[in-house]
């Protein structure tokens, strides 16, 4: 669901809320720009290095998600968050070709992907331009961990835009899993290390149990972000969304999260091990404990 809004305080700036179904919400503010190359180094120098943008629109979506708590599963009490900038130019003097601009004004859109306003090493330059890709010989899109410069027409440009949009609530969702599992393993390696004892492996099976079903919730919802991203038929589009998450991070985070599942999957392994052997113990110690009784009463008899 989408809502849109003027910016408040902002003249000819609009905010646009967009709300994912497994907890993401997105905030949108729009600001037109016309002006020269240093006019935009110098607007990402001052956006990326710090604004209050970030503090803006988590107090919208705060605001926005308050109106549909009641309706909300599980709510979050601590947010998530992550800001991204992307500097869409539908229109350059000359209407020149992405070859065109990449080779005579890649030093300034590096600088404005990196929010830099001294002129970076040829090194850094490199770096930043490896992420260029273009379909058609009149647009570009370069993209960076926070920022991206997108050269292309308004209708061109929409499946660049959501697919940057939908890289940033992906990372999130991997975020959360990564501090959901990490506070997860806490707990089972606090249980797991307590001193050993029957009474205390007899426990094993309901923290194992917990943890099996958080298991079960992360995969099933890492597999739908997956699979949201696999019906793309535009090989393009595909490759564009896989450089995005590479470069904002998503991967990474990926890695920390099934990492963490593996771990978890063989602590579970662990504990129920330990609660069956347990329980042989014991089967095994009544068993022996009704074999001397028997005996017992059998040498009575005698």
């Amino acid at each position: 669901m989408v809502e849109e809004a003027p910016f408040p305080g902002e003249a000819q700036a609009r905010v646009r809320v967009k709300y994912y179904d497994y907890g993401v919400v997105s905030v949108l503010f729009e600001f037109p720009f016309n002006g020269e190359w240093t006019d935009l180094i110098s607007l990402s120098s001052r956006w990326i290095s710090g604004t209050d943008l970030p503090s803006r629109a988590e107090e919208i979506a705060k605001e926005k998600v308050a109106r549909t708590r009641p309706a909300l599963v599980k709510p979050y009490d601590n947010w998530l968050s992550e800001d991204y900038f992307i500097f869409f130019m539908r229109e350059i003097g000359g209407n020149p070709s992405g070859a065109h601009l990449l080779s005579s004004c890649g030093q300034q859109i590096s600088q404005v992907v990196r929010g830099e306003n001294a002129v970076l090493s040829d090194d850094e330059r490199r770096e930043v331009l490896q992420s260029a890709m273009s379909y058609y010989p009149n647009d570009l899109a370069v993209l960076g961990w926070n920022a991206a410069f997108v050269y292309d027409s308004a209708a061109g440009s929409e499946t660049t835009l959501q697919l940057l949009e939908y890289a940033n609530s992906q990372l999130l969702e991997f975020r959360h899993y990564d501090e959901l599992m990490t506070r997860e393993l806490a707990r089972v390696y606090d249980t797991v290390g307590q001193k050993s004892s029957i009474i205390n492996r007899w426990r094993l099976p309901r923290e194992a149990s917990r943890l099996q079903t958080v298991l079960l919730d992360v995969t099933e919802l890492t597999e739908r972000a997956d699979n949201a991203i696999k019906f793309l038929s535009d090989m393009f589009s595909a490759r564009q969304y896989r450089m995005a998450a590479n470069k904002i991070g998503v991967e990474d985070y990926r890695r920390l999260v099934e990492s963490k599942l593996h771990t978890a999957g063989d602590l579970y392994t662990f504990m129920m091990d330990q609660f069956h052997a347990s329980r042989a113990f014991v089967l095994e110690l009544m068993v022996v404990i009704i074999l001397v009784i028997e005996l017992v009463f059998l040498f009575r008899g005698i």
